[in-house]
C-alpha cells in the first residue's frame, strides 16, 4: 500500500527532482510500479527506477520482458545494466514434468526456439545500455553471440558466458568504451568468418581501421590463450586467468609466452592472477622469479594470485596451504603467519592464505594483523 500522500500529490504538480526524490525512497520494486499509475510524471520517475536496472532468471519472464523492450523502445531504452542469467535451479519451474525426463538429463534440456531471437530483438533497443552480464551454467548450446549482430550500445562491463566465434568477435571490435571483460571461451579459429573457410580471421587488434578495446583494463578469462590474444596493444593493468597446460614443460613455454605478451600491454600491471589445475611449490617460485624480472610485473603490482609458499610479495599476496601439516584452521594462526610474511616484507599489507579452496584474508593495519571477513574475494584481484 502506497502512502496516501502520494495520492494526494495527483492534484499538484511538483518539479522533476521531487518525483525522482520521492521514488527514491520507495525501496519495493512492486510499490514503486504501483505508483507508476498514479499520475504521468510518476510515471516518467518510476519508469526510470523499475527499467534502470533488469535481472532477467525465469524464462518465461525473461521472454516476456524481452518482448516489452522490443515493442516499447522508449523503455528500452532506459536500461543501464542488464543481467541474463540461466542456471540450473533458477529454471527448473520453467519447464512441465512432461519435458523432464530423468534427473540426469535435466541440464540437457533446450530453451524455447524463440528464446534468444526475442533477447536479441531486446537488446537492439537498449542503445543506452552500459554494463551487460551473460551467466550460462545450464548445459544448452552457447553459439548465440549472433544476438550482437544489430547492437549500438557501447558497454564498460562485459561478462560473457557464450562461445567465441566470429559473431562475439565483431562485436568486441566495436566496443570502444569496454572497461572490464570476462570470457568463458576462446577459440582462435572460431574467429573467421562463415564464408572465409579460416582462409583469414578476424581478429582482436589494433588496426586502425578496428580500433578494438583501446581502453580495456581489466580481463578476465579462462584460457591463457585468450590473454596472450587480448593483452598485446591493450592497456591492461588487471589480469586474472589460468594456466591451460598441466605437463611442467609444456607450462614452462606456456608461461613465458604469457609474459612475453603482458610486456606489450601499453599500462604497467597492478594485478594479476594465474590459476593452476595443480599448484606446486617449484612452479610457483618458478613464476614468481618471472613476475619479478618483468618491470611490467613489478613496479605497480598490488595482488598476486595464488601461490605456494615460501614466496615474497608486494602489498598484497595469496599464498596455498594445503598440503601443510598440520595445515592452518585458525585465526590465530592465520595472524601469526602474516606477521612472520611480513619480517621479510613489511610492504605485504594483505596476504590470503588459501586452503582447499578455502580462502582466509589477513590485513595488517599500523602493524597489526587482522583477520578480515569482509573482504570480497572475487574483487580482490579487480581492487588492487
Amino acid at each position: 500500500m502506497l502512502p496516501s500522500f502520494c495520492y494526494a500529490l495527483v492534484y499538484m504538480e511538483l518539479t522533476l527532482e521531487a518525483y525522482r526524490n520521492i521514488v527514491k525512497y520507495i525501496k519495493n520494486r512492486a510499490d514503486v510500479a504501483t505508483l507508476c499509475r498514479v499520475s504521468k510524471s510518476f510515471q516518467y520517475a518510476c519508469e526510470h527506477v523499475l527499467y534502470n536496472t533488469l535481472y532477467m532468471r525465469d524464462i518465461r519472464d525473461t521472454m516476456s520482458l524481452c518482448t516489452t523492450l522490443a515493442g516499447q523502445p522508449r523503455l528500452a531504452v532506459l536500461v543501464d545494466a542488464l543481467t541474463i542469467s540461466l542456471s540450473d535451479d533458477e529454471n527448473d519451474s520453467d519447464y512441465d514434468d512432461s519435458n523432464r525426463g530423468t534427473d540426469s538429463d535435466i541440464e540437457s534440456m533446450s530453451l524455447p526456439d524463440d528464446y534468444w531471437p526475442l533477447i536479441a530483438d531486446a537488446l537492439q533497443k537498449t542503445t543506452q545500455l552500459h554494463y551487460l552480464n551473460i551467466h550460462i551454467t545450464i548445459n544448452t548450446p552457447k553459439a548465440t553471440a549472433w544476438i550482437f549482430n544489430k547492437c549500438t550500445f557501447r558497454l564498460r562491463r562485459f561478462h560473457c558466458d557464450l562461445d567465441w566465434d566470429y559473431h562475439l568477435v565483431a562485436f568486441l571490435n566495436t566496443q570502444v568504451d569496454l572497461d572490464y571483460l570476462y570470457i568463458f571461451d576462446y577459440n582462435e579459429t572460431a574467429s573467421a568468418t562463415p564464408t572465409t573457410n579460416l582462409s583469414s580471421l578476424l581478429s582482436l587488434s589494433l588496426l586502425p581501421d578496428t580500433h578494438s578495446l583501446p581502453n580495456l583494463s581489466s580481463l578476465e578469462c579462462t584460457f591463457s590463450e585468450a590473454a596472450i590474444a587480448i593483452v598485446p596493444g591493450r592497456p591492461i593493468t588487471r589480469l586474472k586467468t589460468c594456466f591451460s597446460r598441466s605437463h611442467i614443460y609444456e607450462k614452462r613455454a606456456e608461461m613465458e609466452l604469457l609474459f612475453s605478451k603482458i610486456q606489450l600491454s601499453t599500462r604497467l600491471l597492478r594485478s594479476l592472477d594465474i590459476a593452476d589445475s595443480t599448484y606446486s611449490e617449484g612452479f610457483s617460485m618458478e613464476l614468481l622469479t618471472c613476475i619479478v624480472r618483468c618491470c611490467e610485473t613489478t613496479d605497480e603490482l598490488r595482488y598476486i594470485g595464488t601461490l605456494v609458499l615460501p614466496i615474497m610479495g608486494k602489498e598484497c599476496v595469496e599464498v596455498e596451504v594445503s598440503e601443510w601439516v598440520p595445515a592452518p584452521d585458525s585465526p590465530a594462526a592465520f595472524r601469526a603467519l602474516a606477521s612472520e610474511m611480513r619480517l621479510y616484507n613489511p610492504f605485504v599489507s594483505r596476504v590470503v592464505f588459501v586452503n582447499d579452496f578455502n580462502r582466509t584474508v589477513v590485513t595488517a593495519v599500523d602493524g597489526v594483523c587482522k583477520v578480515d571477513t569482509d573482504v570480497n574475494m572475487d574483487f580482490l584481484w579487480r581492487e588492487s
